[in-house]
């Protein structure tokens, strides 16, 4: 059986920081601006006056205190409340691509490859700017890599679901080397006007390396030891915008079709499925789940994390155990758990166990179990 690593990861971050201060003053300025549109029907008991936020309302439900984005002017304009991007034309390279090729090239760079060494590309994201031609041909292409390449969407568990379709690929013979990208821009499919979940996301993008241990000449190395997958279907967090909406006669004044979700909900049913997967998972590899050295979860909510892990080690446990990356990134929906791993898994010593996870919308889990060589 071909041994399969990870060895390289890169990660695209964007030039614009939006603090919750900044957040919260454009959002309650959108409220006042509705508020005293909607005066007389608020008076009349017909519509609900809207609610401010805070910034301690924010961190307490999160743990979030800012967000990188591609762009800042849009969803802090309380006449807006949503990015500003321009129009390409089709001979420019997509936005998207844009930053999944900056990513890429930082993980070829980590790796010791090239686009040329490439001959598999899979885009794995929540969200896709277009429905085709697929987002990773066109990175495959603007890369210089060869063979084929295709997109992939299970929300928040996009990229370990990659990691798991890479690996295969390459125990298979099907590919050599496979590049997993996460352009994730969440800031356009975020309801800004919503106070439940204007401050949960923030925009980036993650690559990772997948290739046989045989030809890895990178410095850090992770052999993979297992990838796991499973989804059981929720209504809890949902995304309803599609090509389809242009069809339907609705009410044009209904909220965005864009994200939404049932928070409290799904911290309930996510945390002990996500604990419970993990576990399962270690203990088929023939590991105890003290046995990892350090948990790369999604991050979505600190909370969240912290109520898995628990449950995994039974007790509470720090950073150097399980790092955050969320306060200073948000959710940055299938790239989260690969920012974690990015930034903190070169200390880590050979032979040490960790565990790359995330879990969203669907609901999905994805796990993938790895060693350090």
């Amino acid at each position: 059986m071909t041994r399969v690593v990870i060895s390289g990861t890169g990660l695209f971050r964007p030039p614009h920081v939006i603090s919750n201060a900044e957040l919260v003053a454009a959002y309650n300025r959108y409220a006042e601006l509705q508020n005293e549109q909607h005066a007389a029907a608020i008076a009349a008991g017909e519509r609900q006056a809207m609610v401010p936020s805070s910034v301690e309302f924010i961190e307490k439900a999160s743990g979030i205190k800012q967000r990188y984005v591609l762009e800042k002017d849009g969803p802090l304009d309380p006449t807006r409340m949503y990015p500003r991007f321009a129009p390409r034309a089709d001979d420019e390279l997509s936005l998207m691509a844009e930053i999944a090729v900056d990513a890429a090239q930082q993980a070829l760079a980590a790796a010791g490859k090239t686009g040329a060494d490439v001959d598999m590309v899979i885009c794995a994201a929540s969200n896709m700017q277009r429905a085709y031609p697929a987002m990773a041909i066109e990175i495959q292409q603007a890369i210089g890599a060869g063979g084929f390449g295709f997109d992939m969407n299970v929300a928040c568990s996009s990229a370990t679901f990659g990691l798991e379709q890479a690996v295969n690929a390459v125990k298979s013979g099907s590919a050599k080397c496979v590049l997993m990208v996460n352009p994730e821009i969440t800031s356009a499919h975020i309801e800004w006007r919503d106070r439940d979940c204007h401050f949960i996301f923030g925009d980036v993008c993650t690559a990772v390396v997948v290739e046989a241990a045989d030809t890895a000449t990178a410095a850090q190395q992770w052999d993979v030891l297992g990838t796991r997958l499973a989804t059981k279907f929720s209504n809890a967090i949902r995304n309803n915008f599609g090509f389809m909406n242009s069809c339907e006669d609705g009410d044009p004044d209904a909220r965005d079709k864009k994200f939404r979700q049932e928070g409290r909900r799904v911290f309930k049913e996510v945390v002990p499925m996500a604990a419970a997967h993990i576990e399962a998972h270690l203990t088929a590899l023939g590991h105890e789940s003290t046995d990892v050295r350090r948990y790369w979860l999604h991050q979505a909510n600190l909370g969240m994390n912290q109520l898995v892990l628990k449950k995994l080690v039974n007790r509470e446990v720090g950073a150097d155990i399980a790092p955050l990356i969320l306060d200073e990134y948000a959710n940055t929906a299938s790239a989260g758990s690969i920012i974690a791993f990015h930034e903190h898994s070169a200390d880590l010593a050979s032979g040490d166990l960790g565990v790359i996870c995330s879990f969203g919308a669907g609901y999905s889990i994805g796990s993938v179990v790895v060693r350090k060589r």
